[in-house]
């Protein structure tokens, strides 16, 4: 089993999706605040939740994580070993890559 690099390629938001759906006295909100753009996480061995990393985040990508881990090949993907993921905040969803790191 490889180890694997986690990237926060983006933070989105979907403010229109906010401004019909979220109840007003929820006030306002902004992108997700538990990550950073850019922000990197290492794992290595068998694929525990990072230290930091978002309990929800994680287990929505936490089976990417495996897959990349033992040697997943997505053919959509360009690059061998890497998959693109993201979280399931339909207002606010972080968008990963998932790299295999020999």
């Amino acid at each position: 089993m490889a180890n694997c690099k986690i990237t926060v390629l983006r933070r989105t938001i979907h403010r229109d999706l906010m401004d019909e759906y979220l109840d007003e006295a929820r006030g306002t909100w902004d992108r997700c605040q538990a990550f950073d753009d850019g922000q990197v996480f290492l794992i290595e061995g068998f694929p525990l939740r990072p230290e930091g990393f978002c309990d929800w985040a994680w287990a929505d990508i936490h089976k990417d994580v495996m897959a990349v881990m033992f040697g997943a090949r997505y053919p959509w993907i360009r690059q061998p070993g890497t998959a693109i993921t993201c979280c399931t905040d339909g207002l606010r969803p972080v968008v990963f890559k998932v790299e295999r790191v020999d």
